[in-house]
């Protein structure tokens, strides 16, 4: 779920037909995440330790500040939560995966379903998450199967959660340990 402002022109409402609920948790057909993704969060685990050993010398010093500062923004823009891994609706609530985060949204806090281009857009408020990366043509299926859990959670306890720690979280610590750890054996400091 990515917090986006998406152009009004640009989204319908959900058509009010009736989709009938299946079994929850429901998993989101989402199409698979781009190999890339886990690439760019899993390069800097073995590059980082080797540059640091290698380029810290003289005159390559430059060279390797750039090489850390273009890691660090791959690290950074796939921990940030830019591509959905699993997205699943349960009884009282919509879940989201990233690499980083676990997010929950209540429904009781899901205020219009709107479809855009290809995602659904839960809008809570002023705030809106945008489901991207839905299988082509199952994008009025989701928002449908969203709507009737919505409708089903009437009457329901809230049950809001905080944004919780996905296993990207640990390899984020992992790559900065290496990351020190690394330099401070290469400059024997420790």
């Amino acid at each position: 779920m990515n917090d986006h402002s998406v152009d009004p022109a640009a989204t319908a409402p959900v058509a009010a037909r009736p989709v009938a609920l299946p079994a929850l948790p429901w998993r989101v057909p989402l199409d698979p995440a781009p190999w890339w993704a886990w690439a760019l969060f899993v390069l800097p685990f073995v590059a980082v330790p080797l540059l640091n050993s290698w380029l810290w010398m003289g005159a390559r010093d430059f060279l390797a500040v750039g090489l850390f500062t273009l890691i660090g923004a791959s690290v950074v823009r796939v921990a940030g939560g830019v591509v959905l891994y699993k997205v699943e609706i349960t009884q009282t609530a919509l879940k989201a995966r990233t690499s980083l985060l676990v997010r929950s949204l209540a429904w009781q806090d899901v205020d219009r379903i709107e479809v855009a281009d290809g995602s659904v857009v839960l809008g809570s408020g002023p705030d809106e998450n945008e489901i991207n990366g839905i299988s082509k043509d199952r994008t009025a299926e989701v928002a449908g199967v969203i709507e009737a859990a919505r409708e089903a959670a009437d009457g329901r306890a809230v049950r809001r959660s905080r944004p919780r720690p996905g296993i990207g979280v640990p390899l984020v610590l992992l790559y900065l340990v290496l990351a020190v750890g690394a330099f401070l054996i290469r400059w024997h400091i420790i």
